[in-house]
């Protein structure tokens, strides 16, 4: 299964449209109680609104015309009153849907990254990093943005304009068209370059997911672009995605406040026409100025929220491409589940059984293989670099599964072992182990329940049963000292020895070492040696070293390449393997 992230649907599409709200949906369904009292206030808000115009006109026509103070005081305390409800309930929107927001973008975040963590190591090879960090930081806060502050604008904003019509088509249908009939020409044209400004905003995420990777190849690789002198190299590729981003983003920057000029003609137009037409009728006894004076405001009340549409219009086209980017994530499957499945009848601890791989777009890295390791025996897998020594190793953890055949751990089809029963049976140092930022204790205990809650002297002096307080003995202040994120506050030497102690203090039925000794010195390499053989006897180990000198105590050796996989025999026989093999290349 490929899992390259791209999209596979036009954008712009009403199915698009629809589609993105169906997604959208779901996400603030359990905010059903909070947003009904946002829609609450807001109508509570656009009815005052409405109203004021009334008001103006009607103490316009009544007490102004007839000079009675009395009245236009009462008129001037009532709307005074409207307004002040309205303010209220517009502050008690803000907040609610603020709240409503982050509760939203928080959940979200959780969502996506649990599902990151459920994808098979496939999915990782074959998308950036970057991108990913942007579509769980940038996208989300994209509908974060759209849920807290253009939702109910954009409802209210409707309803207003909705609320305007029809009080105007009730006062006056004639100056009712007039007023509106610049709305349905610019309605006309959003609704048609809707799709244009979604696929502007998609774009801009996807040129700033990339400007993300980019960032975060470049500080991932500082050292070799020092070491090498080669900072043209990635000013020139850094410079190719951020001026990719700044045609995207001014792009959509001009998509995003197109409509803006537009709804601001629209409003100054339908003044013109209303008051132009107002006259004529005022002139002919059908209008009073009171009148035309609620008309003007209505006007100001339809196409102020008309423009306010404008501007949420564009979240929400932004809101949906980050939907859809964040969906691409979330509507993925693992293809590597749990399956159901009985254990068989075997004294082997691992089994291959025509084992066949491939990575995606690749050729075979295995073929055929058939590969029985029995309990506490030690075995070697030597070979070229390339292969395929290190696909084993990750196909016997599960990292990945076969493209053809099984594999059996302890009689059972390991796709049948629960994640955390094989995480216990198997332990697995890679070439290049990976460290969490805080302190060598944490990174010992990470995955490991059974230790999790022991205190520092607990766990030293668990180090210490287990044969490990040499190897602690090689960091300066023990279990506390500090790791940095990646682990690159110390060597690379250190973290392989965190590493083995990581997996032997777990005690695995199956211990593998992939180049777990390649960046140690001699002395501490014998003294890894030592403590492996005090292993309890049943566990199984699997080494794959290219120095020889560090598998001539295994029980079989195994040579590893173009996709096949045969039985070495003697350490000598392993050596002539591999000189003929490099003769022939």
């Amino acid at each position: 299964m490929k899992y390259k992230l791209e999209i596979a649907k036009p954008f712009g599409t009403k199915s698009s449209l629809r589609a993105g709200i169906r997604r959208f949906v779901p996400l603030i369904a359990e905010e059903r109680g909070h947003i009904a009292v946002a829609l609450v206030a807001m109508l509570v808000s656009s009815g005052a609104t409405l109203v004021a115009p009334v008001i103006i006109g009607r103490a316009t026509d009544t007490y102004i015309r007839l000079k009675d103070t009395r009245g236009l005081m009462l008129s001037a305390l009532v709307l005074l009153a409207v307004y002040c409800v309205g303010i209220a309930a517009s502050y008690t929107q803000i907040l609610t849907m603020g709240s409503v927001g982050r509760r939203v973008l928080f959940a979200l975040r959780n969502t996506l990254f649990t599902k990151l963590q459920d994808l098979p190591l496939a999915f990782f090879n074959e998308n950036k990093a970057g991108d990913l960090i942007s579509r769980v930081n940038n996208d989300t806060d994209k509908l974060n943005q759209f849920v807290s502050q253009a939702l109910m604008q954009f409802v209210s904003s409707l309803f207003l304009m909705t609320g305007v019509a029809i009080f105007v088509l009730s006062l006056n249908i004639r100056m009712a068209a007039a007023a509106l009939l610049p709305a349905f020409g610019v309605l006309v044209v959003t609704k048609l370059t809707s799709g244009w400004v979604k696929r502007r905003n998609l774009k801009s995420l996807q040129s700033l997911g990339g400007l993300s990777s980019e960032i975060q190849e470049s500080l991932h690789n500082f050292k070799v672009i020092v070491a090498f002198n080669r900072m043209d190299y990635f000013q020139r590729k850094f410079k190719v995605v951020n001026d990719a981003n700044y045609t995207a983003s001014v792009s959509t920057g001009f998509a995003n406040n197109i409509f803006m000029p537009l709804y601001g003609f629209s409003n100054h137009l339908a003044q013109l026409l209303v008051v132009a037409y107002g006259i004529v009728l005022i002139e002919s006894g059908q209008l009073t100025a009171g009148l035309l004076i609620g008309f003007l405001l209505y006007v100001n009340s339809f196409y102020g929220p008309m423009r306010q549409l404008a501007t949420v219009w564009s979240s929400f086209q932004l809101a949906l491409a980050g939907m859809d980017r964040i969906s691409e994530v979330l509507a993925l499957e693992s293809n590597m589940p749990v399956v159901s499945g009985g254990p068989r009848q075997s004294d082997s601890v691992l089994e291959f059984r025509n084992v066949c791989f491939q990575y995606p777009g690749g050729k075979d890295v295995l073929r055929d293989v058939d590969l029985t390791l029995e309990k506490g025996k030690a075995y070697a897998l030597v070979g070229p670099t390339g292969g395929g020594k290190t696909t084993m190793a990750s196909l016997m953890a599960r990292l990945y599964d076969p493209t053809e055949g099984s594999v059996f751990l302890n009689g059972c089809d390991i796709r049948s072992v629960a994640p955390a029963e094989r995480a216990r049976k198997v332990g697995y140092i890679p070439q290049e182990p990976f460290l969490f930022t805080g302190t060598v204790r944490e990174n010992i205990v990470y995955g490991n329940e059974d230790y999790a809650d022991y205190s520092t002297d607990q766990l030293a002096a668990l180090l210490g049963k287990s044969n490990l307080s040499s190897l602690l003995a090689r960091f300066p202040e023990g279990l506390e000292s500090p790791v940095t994120s990646g682990g690159n506050s110390i060597s690379l030497g250190q973290k392989q020895l965190i590493a083995f102690m990581r997996a032997t203090l777990r005690k695995p039925e199956l211990l593998i070492l992939d180049e777990a000794t390649a960046n140690i010195d001699t002395v501490t390499e014998q003294l890894l040696e030592e403590i492996l053989d005090r292993l309890p006897p049943e566990t199984t180990r699997v080494i794959i070293a290219h120095r020889l000198n560090t598998i001539d105590n295994v029980d079989q050796i195994f040579f590893v390449n173009s996709g096949g996989v045969t039985l070495a025999g003697s350490m000598e026989h392993a050596v002539d393997m591999l000189l003929h093999e490099k003769r022939a290349s």
